[in-house]
């Protein structure tokens, strides 16, 4: 394996110092300490090579199917929701405004376009597992997903019954978030869980959208798009990423020198958490809208500030909702569970998309072997 150094790595690059550290907090360039002065950076050479090619154009006609599955261009139509000029809008609608007053009852509706119906139903216990229990119990003997709207909605309210009993406690009488306040008996957190419930609800086609909809295009019910998406969620480039931006607040933040951490932490080789997204160049909307909402801990203001300086990027959501877990004491899974909660009214709305299409989705793959 072949090491560049930063000024070779640029050279090739043809961008500024700060493009460099993005590609690193992204992962997309690998790094490792310099063996001769422990100060500065190595950078994989295959890494720099591959993003110089993209960024001048000369990619080859073959691998445009593939990179469109990676942060490309569209690959299926949706009437949900976008990401346009840097805002994330909701059947047309601004998501920021949204979530200045709306529930997630309401974005529900928004997306459903039809009214949701909550009401009890036996649990199987509470937290992430008995939601993933109480899915997989309902997708193993669930039928064929029916056709028509009316029953494709019937069984999406009864899905997100299932999920907030076993994530945000029993009480069907509250507004969900309020009911998420009251389960981790954080009151003057209802707010901010509102917010964030509703900036999570959908986000057009990521991983685990993409994963319910394959899911259900074959025909499964929408509880197994359902349990597709949570498991594709449960990951730590998904659903998981807060808690990590949350442990490094806490490592690097209380330090007398944030900047020196971080930089020892990506000089190993990891990626920046909380910081940058492909879809927002001049910021995460959705951050700034939840950050809104209630003063940053001391520690999360260390970290912002080191990792602006050294990859010169703005937060994501990831970081807002390991703030917002530390502003109020949440549960260490709250990040995930508000997550949870929040996009499975999105998954829902594209698995009902998805289904009435009645198209599979099945894309071809490019072969690299002998």
């Amino acid at each position: 394996m072949d090491w560049l150094t930063a000024s070779e790595a640029l050279a090739l690059l043809g961008t500024q110092p700060q493009t460099l550290y993005a590609n690193v907090s992204r992962g997309r360039i690998q790094s490792r300490p310099d063996p001769a002065d422990s100060r500065r950076s190595l950078y994989r050479g295959y890494d720099v090579r591959r993003l110089a090619q993209r960024a001048s154009g000369r990619r080859k006609q073959e691998t445009v199917a593939s990179e469109a599955m990676r942060w490309g261009e569209p690959v299926l139509a949706t009437a949900i929701s976008t990401v346009r000029d840097g805002r994330l809008l909701y059947r047309g609608r601004d998501t920021c405004e949204l979530a200045e007053t709306a529930t997630l009852e309401q974005v529900a509706e928004l997306l459903w376009q039809s009214p949701i119906a909550l009401s009890e139903t036996e649990t199987a216990g509470q937290g992430l597992t008995a939601a993933f229990i109480g899915l997989a119990t309902r997708a193993a003997d669930a039928p064929a997903a029916p056709r028509s709207t009316a029953a494709l909605v019937r069984d999406a309210n009864q899905i997100i019954v299932v999920l907030a009993q076993a994530l945000a406690g029993e009480n069907v009488s509250d507004l969900l978030h309020v009911r998420l306040a009251g389960h981790w008996k954080r009151p003057d957190a209802a707010d901010a869980i509102r917010r964030a419930l509703v900036l999570l609800a959908d986000h057009e086609l990521n991983s685990s959208t993409f994963a319910a909809r394959v899911t259900v295009s074959t025909g499964a019910s929408l509880w197994s798009g359902t349990l597709a998406g949570l498991a594709t969620l449960r990951g730590p480039r998904h659903g998981l990423a807060s808690r990590e931006v949350g442990a490094l607040a806490q490592d690097v933040g209380h330090g007398r020198d944030a900047e020196a951490a971080l930089r020892d932490w990506l000089g190993e080789g990891r990626y920046l958490p909380g910081m940058g997204h492909q879809l927002y160049p001049d910021g995460d909307a959705r951050c700034h809208a939840l950050l809104e909402s209630f003063d940053l801990p001391p520690e999360f203001v260390a970290y912002l500030a080191a990792a602006r300086s050294i990859s010169g990027e703005e937060p994501n959501i990831d970081f807002a909702l390991a703030a917002m877990t530390a502003r109020f004491d949440l549960p260490s899974d709250a990040g995930i569970t508000l997550f949870a909660l929040g996009r499975a009214v999105g998954w829902l709305a594209h698995m009902i998309e998805q289904v009435t299409s009645g198209e599979q989705i099945r894309p071809r793959a490019r072969y690299v072997g002998m």
